[in-house]
């Protein structure tokens, strides 16, 4: 029952980002239309700006959202996830949405331990959402973090999704509580194989025991070479 609930509730999020947001999608690299969601294990989204990214569920197909509902496994903040209204929204983007703190704790344990063969995790791996000036909340550089690491070693193989956010502070800001309807969202797309992912970062690394710092470097590298320019003249994201 839930799986079809989370199913209808993401296809009705589809219909609304299309029907008030004009998105625009481009494909990296070798990348294709109709096979870039295809049995996909890892969704990583970078360039965390917004609750409202949310929207970006526009750029996928009906078979990505019943793989989300069936099988997605979403790392989400705990101090959203409390929220009373917004946490009850949170709650039903996907199968498992696991509340985590930002500490390595039992909370991101918990992450890990729903990984199962069929899971697919969706991830915004900097763990914190970009202020309108290019900081996170506390006036820090936005990074990727470590944990996106952890999944890849999780789950050694398969296809990965990169998801390159072109920014939402033009539709909401963090702090802002009604978004602006009709603005243009851009977000560029890029499909990688993570045993080659995997392989290419422990080579760089030059062994396993650098491999989390070789990944932390190579999507920030990744986020500041594809994330698309701002749309409609907003706040950059």
């Amino acid at each position: 029952m839930r799986t079809f609930a989370v199913f209808v509730f993401l296809a009705s999020l589809r219909l609304v980002s299309r029907l008030f947001w004009r998105l625009e999608r481009t494909w990296i690299g070798d990348t294709r239309p109709d096979t870039a969601f295809d049995g996909l294990r890892v969704v990583a989204l970078l360039n965390h700006t917004s609750l409202f990214e949310w929207l970006w569920i526009g750029a996928c197909p009906h078979s990505f959202l019943w793989r989300v509902a069936v099988h997605g496994v979403i790392p989400a903040a705990e101090k959203t996830t409390r929220r009373p209204l917004v946490g009850a929204f949170f709650k039903m983007l996907g199968k498992h949405v696991v509340s985590i703190t930002r500490e390595r704790d039992s909370t991101w344990r918990a992450v890990l331990q729903r990984i199962d063969p069929d899971s697919m995790v969706i991830i915004a791996p900097e763990g914190r959402m970009k202020r309108p000036n290019g900081l996170d909340s506390q006036g820090q550089p936005m990074t990727v973090r470590g944990g996106i690491a952890d999944i890849l070693e999780a789950i050694p193989e398969g296809p990965m999704l990169l998801a390159y956010s072109g920014g939402l502070h033009h539709v909401q800001a963090p702090g802002e509580h009604l978004p602006r309807f009709f603005r243009k969202i851009r977000i560029a797309i890029e499909r990688v194989d993570i045993a080659d992912y995997r392989a290419a970062r422990t080579a760089e690394a030059g062994s396993e025991a650098g491999f989390k710092r070789a990944v932390v470097n190579d999507l920030n590298r990744r986020r500041d070479l594809h994330c698309p320019a701002v749309a409609n003249g907003g706040n950059p994201g």
